[in-house]
């Protein structure tokens, strides 16, 4: 238990969350599904399973300076500074192996500080599961049940049965698999054998050490230059290949374990997640607010996030976002596009509004 340690990657924009996720203070330091922020409720849902002085945050210097508002029980000197957005790949290698310099024994659960998760005592239950058999030298990944043949995540197949811990199966992967297209997730289910890859990760620091030696030796060698030279961060981050932690490692990794679980788990990455997330009145309709509650009139399946009173009339699938300086008005089954909002404020010189 001494030497478990969880490395939370907090460095996304949350672009598709516009307007209320900016630049300056994205997602992962907003309350978007109930009053804690993001980083909060990950933090949070750590506790029992390891003591806050073991959780490391990797994220940008502005960007860290926010979160510790939010987080004040984590130590400044556990935010690992990421000095530009590389991809996951840069992110928890890095991470690992500046955890590493601390605990050359470490087990280290890499996690996102984005994700919704109903059922924490499941979470628990398979985090303490996966530390173990990280601990034997895999490298564990939660698998989450597919729920629906989802074009948007990744898919892991699992092969034979390697055991049980705390009374959940723990399967040898058989390979992870990109997002699909409709078809073939809908074929990813038929099988039973597919879990969605949502990105958390379990693994003694020595054994994601040697697999960045194989695989990816250039930023090996960065990250070791860079903790024998701190100052030299700016200069050799820069160099870094932007990779998934997929693509640069987990595809070809060796002895790598799934653990299929139902997490009630949702990636909180659109106003339509959200939606999902959120409880619905007798109409469908989902909203957060502190001091106006919003009117429906014969409105269904809307969400609406804003301080003032809204009110839907004969509309339905709306989502409605206001801010001070913005107001977003869309149909949920484009939520996924708002990203485009911001592209085109950045294009008509309204950098300021993003």
């Amino acid at each position: 238990m001494d030497h478990l340690y969880a490395l939370i990657m907090a460095g996304g924009g949350g672009t598709r969350l516009w307007p209320l996720s900016r630049r300056s203070r994205p997602k992962q330091a907003l309350a978007l599904t109930e009053k804690r922020t993001m980083i909060q409720i990950t933090v949070d849902r750590l506790k029992g399973l390891l003591p806050v002085e073991r959780i490391y945050i990797i994220a940008s210097r502005e960007l860290s300076a926010v979160l510790h508002e939010s987080v004040p029980q984590i130590p400044a000197a556990n935010f690992i500074i990421e000095p530009e957005a590389r991809n996951s790949g840069p992110a928890a290698g890095y991470g690992t192996f500046v955890i590493e310099q601390h605990d050359p024994e470490a087990v280290v659960a890499v996690l996102s500080a984005d994700h919704h998760i109903a059922n924490e005592d499941m979470f628990q239950r398979a985090m303490r599961a996966a530390y173990s058999y990280a601990g034997q030298g895999y490298i564990v990944t939660i698998g989450i049940a597919a729920t629906f043949p989802s074009t948007g995540f990744g898919y892991i197949r699992r092969a034979g049965l390697i055991g049980q811990s705390f009374g959940l199966q723990v399967y040898r992967s058989a390979g992870f698999r990109e997002k699909p297209d409709t078809e073939t997730a809908i074929q990813f289910l038929s099988t039973g054998m597919y879990s969605w890859n949502a990105g958390m990760f379990v693994w003694k620091v020595a054994t994601l050490k040697r697999e960045f030696e194989r695989q990816q030796p250039v930023m090996a060698e960065v990250f070791t230059r860079i903790l024998a030279a701190p100052d030299s961060i700016m200069s050799e981050w820069n160099a870094l290949a932007n990779l998934s932690i997929d693509y640069a490692i987990m595809e070809k990794a060796e002895n790598v374990a799934v653990i299929p679980v139902d997490l009630g788990w949702s990636d909180v990455g659109t106003w339509a997640s959200i939606y999902d997330i959120l409880e619905k009145d007798a109409n469908g309709n989902a909203s957060r607010h502190e001091s106006s509650e919003p009117v429906h009139i014969d409105a269904t399946n809307t969400l609406i996030f804003s301080e003032k009173t809204v009110v839907l009339l004969g509309v339905s699938d709306l989502v409605v976002v206001e801010t001070p300086d913005a107001i977003l008005i869309v149909h949920r089954d484009r939520a996924q596009d708002v990203k485009a909002a911001v592209d085109a404020l950045k294009a008509r010189g309204r950098g300021d509004l993003t």
